[in-house]
């Protein structure tokens, strides 16, 4: 397939990249740096070369500002108009081409659900009410268009990512391998974890199966508690895990962000997934973060 990718140099992004030319396909990047080879674009300035836009079998967007950091009114709206812009003008794009692709995948997060406590969650469950939920809510939103033209639209909702090389395992192994590590909060709260190899390879999946459509849940089938996770991180380092980061702490020290990300509770199920026949490498913590670490 001749696949065009938004977001490619990112954490996900370049894995996928990665991923997808192994598997020979021809994968073509959409890039705000002369310095990548691929098609040079500004969504935000409305800025591309649109007669290299022809020929591609499916688009992935990946971009977004990252969540990580204070959420201030800046970052926040950094957070939501980076994914909406994006999402709009690849729609506006798409809706352009003479020959359309026949797929378009997108980033979503799992925070689509907000916190929900002990609720099982599967691709059906109603949205929550907060600001990552609202995020993901008008991310999804901003592809409904594509639909009209046929195009099999997909969300990948993405959970906790796992790798030594990014995301949050690769910020939290120095504090573990020193011995600090500890459950956050309460440690009941549900924290729906994936590899990212799975996640990747979830991506190349939905991307060549015609027949998945919609809200995809991007986790491993096992979700786990804070306590469990930890658990199973200090195991694989060898490592014991009795310094708790306190709720009180993870409020001050990271404000709505860590409420949010740190400290909310979202048990997701992969029931698309499963159901359409993928196969995950890693289903259980334990032997995902000793492959890792």
């Amino acid at each position: 397939m001749r696949i065009l990718i938004s977001g490619s140099t990112g954490f996900i992004g370049s894995a996928l990249t990665e991923r997808l030319q192994s598997g020979g396909h021809n994968v073509v990047r959409l890039v705000r740096s002369p310095s990548i080879p691929g098609i040079i674009w500004n969504p935000v300035k409305r800025e591309i070369d649109s007669s290299r836009l022809e020929g591609f079998d499916a688009v992935v967007n990946l971009s977004g500002e990252s969540i990580n950091g204070r959420w201030t009114a800046k970052k926040k709206r950094a957070i939501l108009e980076s994914r909406i812009v994006t999402g709009e003008f690849l729609t506006e794009l798409i809706g352009q081409m003479k020959q359309k692709p026949t797929a378009y995948i997108s980033a979503s997060a799992i925070g689509y659900y907000g916190n929900r406590g002990d609720e099982e969650l599967t691709e059906l469950s109603a949205p929550g009410d907060d600001f990552l939920a609202d995020v993901c809510i008008k991310w999804e939103a901003a592809s409904k268009p594509m639909m009209n033209e046929g195009i099999r639209v997909v969300h990948i909702r993405n959970g906790l990512v796992l790798s030594p090389n990014g995301g949050a395992l690769q910020k939290l192994l120095t504090p573990f391998k020193l011995g600090l590590g500890g459950p956050v909060g309460s440690g009941k709260q549900w924290w729906s974890w994936v590899g990212l190899d799975d996640l990747v390879r979830a991506y190349e999946f939905v991307i060549t199966n015609a027949n998945v459509s919609g809200a995809v849940n991007g986790v491993a089938p096992n979700t786990v508690r804070n306590k469990e996770f930890v658990k199973a991180l200090g195991k694989a380092l060898h490592r014991p895990v009795i310094f708790p980061l306190p709720s009180l702490a993870i409020k001050l020290g990271f404000g709505e962000m860590g409420e949010s990300l740190l400290l909310g509770s979202q048990r997701v199920i992969p029931k698309v997934l499963m159901e359409s026949g993928f196969e995950f490498t890693h289903s259980y913590l334990e032997r995902c973060l000793s492959s890792m670490v």
